[in-house]
């Protein structure tokens, strides 16, 4: 299978890791992977602050490295919700998918060669949850399912952990917690605190934008507590 890894903007310039990580894992699992090297931004940021015209750039710079493939896989819900929701090309919205959706819906991996031995908490992303369907959502009258928990399940020795408030939102929101920082970072500590209470050495999540804006607030709070995309952990040999 032929697989075009997409990388968002943020992920290639603070978390690289985790983009060598995707890599390593889709060939592990038996994939051909192309890096597009032109790619850039999704055009997610200009959307979400009310400047949608102005993606148009980005928007036809995704075409011209992405359009030509079956497959598109990214580590990060919300830029892949984006491009679900918003590029003009029919092929890309349905071309698209965020990594964990791919590994389940797709691969339907039920093994992997991974070992983890820590205690971690799982932060489920808003966009990955309520627009991408990766786990259910406790306003809802439904099954309980976690396609992160189900990934999670098939590495050795890892201790998953999870928050009183399963799907309550880290309060990072994009732009909002720029607009909006104390109302955000108040959102974050109370997502932190209930990983602490169940003592977990690591916070980990499908968008490592979420667990960007955790960490933040876990550094200046002087906190052991490690975050990590959960593709570093499926990677983990």
């Amino acid at each position: 299978m032929r697989v075009a890894l997409f990388v968002p903007c943020y992920i290639d310039q603070f978390y690289p890791q985790v983009a060598v990580a995707s890599l390593e894992l889709l060939e592990k699992l038996g994939c051909e992977v192309v890096v597009p090297k032109d790619q850039t931004c999704c055009g997610q940021p200009m959307a979400n602050s009310g400047f949608a015209s102005s993606t148009a750039g980005c928007d036809t710079n995704f075409s011209n490295n992405f359009e030509g493939f079956d497959y598109i896989v990214g580590p990060s819900g919300s830029c892949v919700l984006h491009l679900k929701e918003h590029h003009p090309s029919e092929k890309i919205r349905n071309s698209v998918y965020e990594i964990c959706e791919f590994l389940t819906d797709v691969l339907n991996v039920s093994s992997l060669n991974a070992s983890f031995p820590h205690r971690v908490g799982l932060h489920q992303s808003c966009h990955g949850q309520r627009g991408l369907r990766l786990s259910s959502m406790s306003e809802r009258n439904e099954k309980p399912f976690s396609k992160l928990q189900d990934l999670l399940s098939l590495v050795d020795g890892v201790e998953v952990v999870m928050p009183t408030r399963v799907d309550e939102c880290c309060g990072f929101g994009g732009t909002f917690c720029v607009t909006e920082e104390a109302v955000s970072v108040k959102m974050g500590q109370d997502r932190i605190r209930e990983h602490d209470a169940n003592g977990v050495e690591y916070i980990i999540g499908a968008d490592t934008s979420c667990l960007m804006h955790l960490e933040g607030i876990l550094r200046r709070q002087g906190s052991k507590v490690q975050v990590k995309h959960i593709v570093e952990i499926l990677n983990h040999a």
